[in-house]
């Protein structure tokens, strides 16, 4: 279905994320240097030089709202506890698909509020998809800058499934999935927060996460997930949810299309967590 999005925010931060994407384009049409994080993620210029667009566009959108992103030193817990309303950014999702150039990299903007992504905008900048949800205002997608929008769902479980697969952080996690979906799946591997979108647009139904994750990289694709009529869940069946303490690495995690199954028995049959 065709329209718009009635959130005048989700808009206005939709526009920002394309113009973190223009930031990072230009960098990634030019050679560039990778340096290693202290957790030996990688990083380029092209996330710091997001990191500035966004936090001054956020900032002018609402200067009482505290920051939490990927390129930003974090405040302690003592004084995140009391946040009813921030934001979670990672202002490049996907460095390693961005140092290998295959396209498969995002921009993330989610607004979370008590504990949960009420609004969440992720954009590919190769492509200029953008995708936008809402709370309330359901789940959208954008092909290019300037085009029609176009309102997006999950579908219902397919046979034999579809897996959406880490590129970069794949691991021996097939057994499980056999579990979950029986042995007849189709696994695409895809980079970075568009494995949730390709859920969110019914392209495909599983996205199962064994291994850590931060919180910014999935709160905005949550968000557009969960607004398309899907689920993200710990492996106990709880939703994933945020600001829960000191550490801000997530627990394992399912995304999931069809939300009407009972993905927590099927967790449970599993043997999971």
């Amino acid at each position: 279905m065709s329209g718009a999005p009635g959130d005048g925010l989700l808009r206005q931060v939709g526009a920002l994320a394309r113009r973190a994407g223009e930031a990072i384009l230009a960098v990634y049409r030019e050679d560039f240097d990778v340096e290693l994080k202290d957790d030996r993620s990688p990083l380029t210029a092209a996330d710091l030089a997001a990191q500035q667009v966004i936090a001054a566009g956020l900032a002018q959108l609402d200067p009482a709202l505290p920051l939490v992103s990927e390129e930003a030193s974090q405040l302690p817990w003592e004084q995140r506890r009391q946040w009813p309303r921030y934001w979670l950014v990672d202002p490049l999702d996907g460095t390693r698909e961005f140092v290998k150039r295959n396209g498969e990299f995002t921009v993330n903007i989610a607004l979370v509020e008590d504990g949960r992504p009420v609004l969440g905008v992720v954009l590919a900048p190769v492509t200029g998809e953008l995708f936008a949800a809402a709370q309330g205002d359901g789940a959208w997608w954008q092909a290019e800058e300037g085009g029609d929008w176009e309102r997006i769902s999950t579908r219902a479980l397919a046979q034999p499934p579809r897996v959406a697969g880490s590129r970069s952080h794949g691991g021996a996690q097939e057994d499980t999935l056999r579990r979950l979906l029986g042995d007849d799946y189709a696994l695409q591997p895809l980079g970075s927060s568009l494995k949730f979108c390709l859920l969110a647009r019914g392209g495909a139904d599983v996205y199962l996460r064994r291994g850590p994750t931060s919180e910014w990289d999935t709160a905005a694709a949550q968000c557009v997930l969960e607004q398309a009529g899907g689920a993200v869940l710990d492996l106990h069946g709880r939703p994933l949810r945020y600001n829960r303490g000191e550490s801000l690495l997530n627990p394992e995690f399912i995304a999931v299309g069809d939300a009407g199954l009972d993905w927590p028995a099927r967790l449970r049959d599993a043997g999971l967590p």
